[in-house]
């Protein structure tokens, strides 16, 4: 009897660590950080359209459709790290309507004069800017020239300097895919969307000193000034 009374004791037991290992097995994982939820969303999502065209320097209206544009220059800020580009300078456009408005977008709605000049600036599409990206927080690690190399006083290819460094494919991957989602949108869009526009300029900002946009659209013309 005793005997018995243990083998139940010690079978009760068993039942009840094993219960509970189950409970805790399919406890649900404790919610995502506050931090990472916010950084995953401004993954999933492009730039943040302001709250009216006013809120941006340059703004005009054109029946119903709102434009608000502001010159940002070389710089390529996302709502993730803030990019350059030597080749092009962005102009943030901002586009609204009325409630449920809708308008057909293209990059070449939009042109720019800078300084006065004749023939204005096509808009260009974003991926054209990819070669000129820079991620100015990336450092490449330092390249010594080998200190092996042999001077044999004609000018071998040991005297060289190295290659310069490039980024790892998986930075500018992800480098190019924010530019990407920070770009004017193509197509039948619901407003508002704000987005940049890049033009090919390989000049110095500080040097423009009057800026024109101009916009010809789904949605009608329009000229903004912007200040450089």
């Amino acid at each position: 009897m005793r005997l018995t009374a243990v083998l139940r004791t010690g079978i009760l037991i068993a039942d009840v660590f094993v219960a509970a290992t189950v409970v805790r097995a399919q406890k649900p994982d404790a919610p995502a950080d506050a931090q990472t939820k916010e950084a995953q969303a401004k993954e999933a999502l492009g730039m943040p359209p302001r709250t009216a065209a006013t809120e941006y320097l340059a703004h005009t209206q054109i029946g119903p459709i709102s434009i608000g544009a502001e010159f940002i220059g070389h710089s390529v800020p996302t709502p993730q790290a803030n990019y350059s580009s030597e080749d092009y300078v962005l102009v943030e456009i901002g586009m609204f309507g009325p409630p449920d408005a809708r308008l057909r977008m293209s990059v070449n709605d939009f042109s720019l004069r800078v300084n006065g000049k004749k023939t204005p600036l096509a808009s260009q599409h974003y991926e054209l800017a990819f070669h000129s990206l820079k991620d100015p927080e990336w450092e490449p690690p330092n390249v010594e020239k080998s200190k092996t190399s042999l001077n044999t006083g004609g000018g071998g290819q040991n005297d060289q300097p190295p290659a310069p460094p490039k980024m790892p494919i998986e930075l500018r991957r992800a480098m190019e895919q924010r530019v990407q989602k920070a770009a004017l949108p193509e197509g039948d869009r619901l407003l508002p969307q704000a987005r940049f526009v890049f033009f090919e300029y390989r000049g110095k900002a500080q040097g423009i000193k009057s800026l024109e946009l101009f916009y010809e659209g789904a949605a009608g013309k329009a000229t903004l000034t912007l200040q450089p």
